[in-house]
């Protein structure tokens, strides 16, 4: 399977009205991948879409997992997860994933660090302000950070330049972003070094997200 937006040295982005939604090999789940760097185990951002009765054997995450639920609920042996539900499984963790009414989720593969070993599951929830924004930290680890904001309609918000590469998904907002609308689901990725500004079109919730420009975990390792 060929990388996808795998220079990290570049910004990279996809609108919804863009997406090609690819099955899996197994041809049960369907994945719009927004960047990937590897063929099957990979080092990986995706949105995932599995149907009603999804059933998965348990497996392992060596190098850790992240996902935010957009629509449904996904489950495991853990709990179940509905709309909004921010997840971490650190590197070592196992489960065995289901979807009884199907679901979407963002997703990143193996892009832990080996020493990050938080595991926990909260809510996004956040309420929308009359005017601006307000934001709520979810995680932070080494340089790794991990925010969700609620912002009105006209809000300006600026992600300053940094050390770090930036990437903002829009939960359930639309923003613009170099005259480009990014309606729900929409994704942006910017490189160390770039700022990430945009405007809010319709109120929402956006989650943004900081990793340190580290090199990426071997996809095979």
């Amino acid at each position: 399977m060929p990388d996808v937006r795998a220079d990290f040295s570049d910004a990279a982005w996809a609108a919804p009205e863009d997406f090609e939604w690819i099955l899996s090999p197994g041809g049960e789940v369907a994945r719009m991948m927004l960047d990937r760097v590897g063929d099957e185990v990979a080092v990986a951002t995706s949105l995932v879409r599995y149907p009603a009765g999804s059933r998965f054997p348990a497996h392992e995450h060596a190098l850790g997992e992240e996902y935010l639920v957009l629509e449904g609920e996904f489950a495991d042996e853990h709990g179940r997860y509905g709309p909004g539900t921010y997840v971490r499984n650190p590197p070592g963790s196992r489960h065995t994933p289901f979807s009884d009414p199907g679901c979407v989720i963002w997703v990143k593969l193996r892009q832990f660090r080996p020493d990050d070993q938080a595991q926990f599951e909260q809510s996004i929830d956040l309420h929308v302000p009359a005017r601006g924004h307000r934001e709520r930290l979810l995680h932070e680890f080494a340089g790794e950070r991990v925010t969700v904001l609620a912002a009105a309609a006209g809000a300006e918000i600026s992600f300053p330049a940094g050390d770090d590469v930036q990437e903002l998904l829009v939960v359930d907002a639309a923003v613009r972003w170099r005259d480009r609308r990014f309606g729900a689901w929409g994704w942006i990725r910017v490189p160390a070094g770039q700022g990430l500004d945009v405007v809010v079109a319709k109120p929402g919730r956006l989650l943004h997200k900081t990793r340190p420009a580290f090199a990426l975990p071997d996809a095979g390792g």
